[in-house]
């Protein structure tokens, strides 16, 4: 049977979630060592064809693989603590989780950064707003924040368990993709890196931001700029955070093709980068945890058998 076209995954606590077109499948290993398995529908926010369009679809899409990645955290949460019967997140519980991330990302990502790059202005290390070294200092603060949140991360043993399974859903995913067998025989010799993760993505966003910021700012200051310090700086600071919708946009469409011309040398050079950040996003998986991952695709491909 040949590959779907669009299959994608995503870590959980113990287990794996994986899409298949319009259907989840989630499996997850209990503490008794069984995997418990749920096919849910895709929720998607993209079913009007206008929001389907090329560089219009990456932030709907964004936003849609977080109330999914969410829901699928919560059920895995549930089942790892062995609770039955914990209920799915109300509406008003997922809106609260969206925003707290959303809202943590963008002040960890895009706030800090900036007002890290004020300070260097005020130490006399870089010039006014308008200026490229203020924007050479708030990407590299931007980069390295980026890179030590990761790697900090990554030294907590729930956290690297949760890469491990992150490993496992891509080596599943290149067996599937390459038409093979999906058992962890056929699976573990596959790479844990794939340049389709979300891990490249956030790269991609954090790349594209840097650039966008760098042009776009001292244009928007030439039209208005606020002569109160402050003032000035939350006016910026709004801006980048409206521009990440364009931006998000514009990094969807990158790894989509990046990852569909996988084999030819430009997006090759093009994941490079994204790749190497999953060297610490994911670890080397064991058998148990591949066949975890393997149950959540099968549950995505055939939900009628899962």
């Amino acid at each position: 049977m040949a590959a779907p076209q669009a299959v994608g995954g995503q870590a959980v606590i113990e287990g794996v979630m994986m899409r298949a077109q319009d259907t989840l499948g989630i499996a997850i290993r209990k503490s008794d060592g069984k995997i418990v398995t749920d096919v849910r529908p895709w929720f998607t926010l993209v079913r009007h064809p206008l929001l389907k369009k090329p560089f219009l679809r990456g932030f709907p899409i964004l936003m849609e693989t977080m109330v999914n990645g969410v829901k699928a955290l919560n059920f895995s949460a549930m089942q790892a603590a062995d609770e039955e019967d914990g209920g799915e997140l109300s509406s008003w519980h997922l809106v609260m989780t969206m925003v707290i991330a959303f809202g943590a990302a963008l002040g960890l990502f895009v706030v800090l950064p900036h007002f890290l790059s004020v300070g260097m202005e005020q130490l006399g290390w870089a010039g006014d707003v308008d200026s490229l070294s203020f924007h050479a200092w708030d990407g590299s603060i931007k980069m390295l924040v980026f890179v030590g949140y990761i790697f900090s991360i990554s030294l907590i043993p729930d956290i690297r368990r949760v890469f491990e399974y992150h490993g496992a859903e891509h080596k599943v995913i290149w067996t599937w993709e390459d038409g093979k067998t999906l058992n962890p025989d056929s699976t573990r010799f596959y790479s844990r890196l794939h340049p389709r993760c979300g891990t490249a993505f956030l790269l991609f966003v954090l790349v594209i931001s840097i650039l966008l910021y760098a042009v776009l700012v001292p244009a928007l200051l030439m039209v208005y700029s606020p002569d109160i310090f402050i003032v000035k700086h939350l006016y910026i600071v709004g801006m980048k955070l409206f521009l990440m919708i364009p931006v998000s946009c514009v990094a969807y469409e990158m790894i989509k093709f990046a990852g569909k011309y996988n084999k030819n040398i430009f997006c090759k050079l093009l994941c490079w980068p994204g790749l190497m950040m999953q060297l610490l996003t994911t670890k080397e998986p064991d058998d148990s945890q591949i066949e975890v991952a393997i149950a959540a695709l099968k549950c995505a491909v055939n939900p009628q058998e899962c």
